[in-house]
């Protein structure tokens, strides 16, 4: 039996603040709210956004990549939404920026085609 991936969910202090910045990131809507739990439909990727009560220490141990026909530009405008570049990365033919969301947690933006 096969399993399919459903949904990416993103421990967090705030749901709703940080699921409001990503679908202004992905430039998409908000479409269920539990209170403690924020479901994003990022068509084709869903991401859950979970209340904690924990912050986030460490390095992510999974992180979402997206891909951009115009990364640098991309960059720019997460940057001004509030993300923060931590750095450029390069291999074998594969571009990609990391950045962190308002909340610390890393995810990359890598060049549309490159993976």
């Amino acid at each position: 039996m096969r399993m399919s991936p459903e949904m990416i969910t993103i421990d967090c202090a705030d749901p709703q603040a940080l699921a409001a910045w990503w679908a202004e990131a992905l430039g998409v809507e908000e479409t269920q709210d539990y209170d403690a739990f924020v479901v994003l439909a990022a068509t084709p990727l869903v991401l859950g956004f979970q209340r904690v009560p924990e912050p986030r220490t460490g390095k992510n141990r999974v992180h979402v990549d997206f891909a951009s026909a115009d990364r640098r530009a991309d960059v720019e405008r997460l940057a001004k939404l509030g993300a923060t570049v931590v750095g450029e990365r390069s291999t074998q033919g594969m571009s990609w920026t990391v950045l962190t969301d308002p909340e610390g947690n890393e995810f990359c933006l890598a060049d549309a085609g490159s993976h």
